[in-house]
């Protein structure tokens, strides 16, 4: 197949004026599964060409093998393993998942079930005499900060300077040079190096002190690959602190905001809980946390579709348009929680399979949950709600919703 550039329509997605919905430009991206740009990367929009692309061992996700590297992600001394390839990347993920999941640690999420519960239901429990929430502000956004301070063993009077660092990291995220005032994006570094600062001191606690916590365990662990260094722990809690936090948040906020656009189905889990674990599949792949995996570098020359994609060239991957891609999905444009074959791109694929889903997943499903079961006849206050600038990690930077307590 040969590649049309199709500028026009990615500058379209990624301009904010379609954050709301993005999926019919996906629609005009995917007639062109492979599609070259103007400035000579590379845009990949199909189900099965981006599964391709994520197994194959001849792209890279390291900065460095770019042509053009990107200073940002250049300047990390100590790159978190989602920015590196075999072998260093397996080494370090294999460490970390000793202590998050199966199959070592195969009871870390459920033994954290019943803290999840607890959360979530102290903060439901703050919403008495409000006519409005806010269910990023109030809720999906304190959520997951609280339960990464639990996980990676945070002392509880430190968590409120720990989430006004994560506050202004993540803000600076979605910071934009033309409209943003540029204390956003300084706020964002000072954080990262303050948090960096702390989460390296809590660090040197840990050292011959084993404990429960996941600093404590990294710290302390001699396992077949030997112990990180505390620089590679330090990026490690990093990576779960923003990617793991930022996911969680929209995958609620999406939720929520899907279901209420869905009355029928959201009556349909009050009445069977049940549905909460595959609705939040067809989340994934309906409303999608992560749309976009901004680049991967070709090792070498590397054919997709028919197209040549010449060594050093940049890659970006359109996830969300792949879970939305009629020819791998029925009727990919409804909400339908019975779907049964739903290998969908909502955590990624391949080597750099989110290794925090497990996590997110069941944030989610007792988040939904216990939102349902206890606003009675929730409405939207704004439709579309506002969103988040960011076209890759994409959600509502507020949802406003009017309720009453049943």
């Amino acid at each position: 197949m040969t590649t049309t550039e199709t500028p026009d329509t990615l500058h379209r997605i990624l301009d904010y004026s379609s954050r709301a919905d993005p999926y019919p430009l996906y629609a005009e991206l995917r007639r062109t599964p492979v599609a070259r740009q103007e400035n000579g990367s590379y845009v990949i929009s199909t189900y099965r060409e981006l599964t391709d692309v994520l197994h194959d061992p001849h792209l890279s996700s390291d900065v460095r093998n770019l042509a053009r590297p990107m200073e940002a992600a250049a300047a990390e001394s100590t790159p978190a393993f989602i920015n590196m390839d075999p072998p260093e990347h397996d080494r370090l993920r294999r460490m970390a998942m000793r202590h998050f999941g199966p199959p070592h640690t195969p009871g870390l999420v459920t033994g954290l079930e019943p803290s999840l519960a607890a959360i979530v239901s102290d903060l439901i429990d703050g919403f008495a005499g409000k006519e409005q929430i806010d269910i990023v502000d109030d809720f999906a956004y304190p959520f997951p900060v609280t339960v990464i301070c639990r996980l990676l063993g945070v002392p509880r009077e430190d968590e409120p300077k720990f989430r006004v660092w994560v506050n202004d990291l993540i803000n600076s995220i979605d910071y934009n040079p033309k409209t943003d005032p540029k204390e956003k994006l300084e706020n964002g570094v000072q954080a990262r190096k303050e948090l960096r600062q702390f989460l390296g001191g809590l660090l040197e606690q840990r050292h011959g002190r084993p404990a429960d916590d996941l600093l404590s365990r990294l710290a302390n662990d001699d396992g077949p690959d030997g112990r990180m260094t505390d620089e590679e722990i330090v990026s490690t809690a990093n990576l779960l602190l923003i990617a793991g936090h930022e996911t969680t948040v929209n995958l609620i906020t999406n939720g929520m905001l899907t279901l209420l656009r869905h009355p029928q189905v959201l009556q349909r889990l009050r009445d069977d809980p049940d549905l909460v674990v595959p609705l939040v599949e067809e989340l994934l792949r309906y409303e999608p946390p992560v749309h976009i995996i901004p680049w991967r570098a070709a090792y070498s020359d590397v054919t997709v579709a028919g197209t040549v994609i010449p060594k050093g060239s940049q890659i970006m991957l359109m996830l969300a348009s792949g879970s939305r891609d009629p020819n791998r999905f029925h009727d990919p444009d409804r909400f339908d929680p019975d779907r049964r074959d739903n290998q969908h791109l909502g955590f990624g694929s391949g080597i750099h399979l989110c290794f925090g889903g497990p996590l997110a997943r069941r944030e989610a499903q007792i988040a939904l949950s216990e939102l349902v079961r206890r606003l009675d006849r929730p409405g939207l206050v704004t439709d579309p709600p506002p969103y988040r600038r960011s076209p890759v990690l994409r959600g509502p930077i507020h949802l406003t919703v009017e309720r009453s307590d049943g």
